[in-house]
């Protein structure tokens, strides 16, 4: 089996092998968005690697009993999951290949910088939103560094919060799996998160924006309050704006 799939082979259908964000990126791709290259580590991978490192049985191990509302054990059992992940070696095919796709996004022996993020198969479902609970790795350089953030993606399917997410949502560990974005980084100097429907009222005529300096990772962490648009769908006008004190931003430096 391929352990990645390119932008260009992904559609909206692709959750099952890149999760809910990296299908979307293979749909706006494949409709011509101007949205950086890059591939998915497939959730199958993740599959393949846990189970032909034989840790798949040690982490449903470390979960049997768990009681998620025993917050010193729940951290402790996380903790311990995520060590076993994050120190067992890549397999070397799939190192090779995931090594391999990096290579092929630079330009000669220039190494690129590339954004590392987790895209959780649950993720962004109509009954649960599993969106934000897993690990991102910016300004990722090096083959060496990638492998090391991929795994620290997959660690991360076993945060405490997700852990006690999906049991609290009836879902499965043993069926929860991983992908992971390997896309090209954008030194933006201005970053950004639309809605399409407004999330305050859930009115459908209405789009907010979102909009801090640097990187949009202070946003995901609410450490900036972003300037905030309110849009007027049909007309594209800006009903409403709230512009905010921003004494920080990310930057690559």
């Amino acid at each position: 089996m391929s352990y990645v799939s390119w932008f260009k082979q992904l559609n909206k259908n692709s959750i099952p092998t890149a999760g809910g964000k990296g299908a979307n990126l293979g749909e706006m791709f494949n409709i011509g968005l101007p949205i950086p290259p890059g591939f998915v580590i497939t959730a199958p991978t993740y599959k393949l690697f846990t189970e032909k490192t034989k840790i798949k049985d040690k982490i449903l191990s470390l979960l049997e009993g768990l009681d998620v509302e025993n917050n010193k054990q729940l951290q402790k059992v996380s903790a311990q999951i995520q060590k076993l992940i994050s120190s067992t070696p890549v397999p070397k095919d799939m190192a090779a290949e995931i090594m391999s796709s990096y290579e092929k996004m630079g330009t000669g022996k220039n190494e690129v910088f590339v954004a590392v993020r987790s895209s959780a198969t649950a993720e962004d479902l109509p009954s649960a939103s599993f969106a934000g609970q897993q690990a991102t790795f910016l300004n990722v350089k090096g083959k060496t560094s990638l492998i090391k953030a991929v795994s620290g993606c997959w660690a991360s399917l076993f945060t405490a919060r997700a852990i006690y997410y999906r049991v609290k949502n009836n879902f499965e560990h043993s069926k929860v799996f991983i992908a992971v974005v390997v896309q090209k980084m954008v030194d933006s100097t201005k970053s950004g998160i639309m809605f399409t429907i407004n999330p305050s009222n859930n009115n459908p005529s209405e789009i907010v924006i979102e909009a801090v300096y640097g990187l949009g990772e202070l946003i995901v962490q609410g450490i900036v309050i972003p300037d905030r648009y309110l849009v007027n769908k049909d007309s594209l006008k800006i009903i409403k704006k709230e512009i905010s004190d921003q004494p920080i931003q990310l930057i690559k430096v």
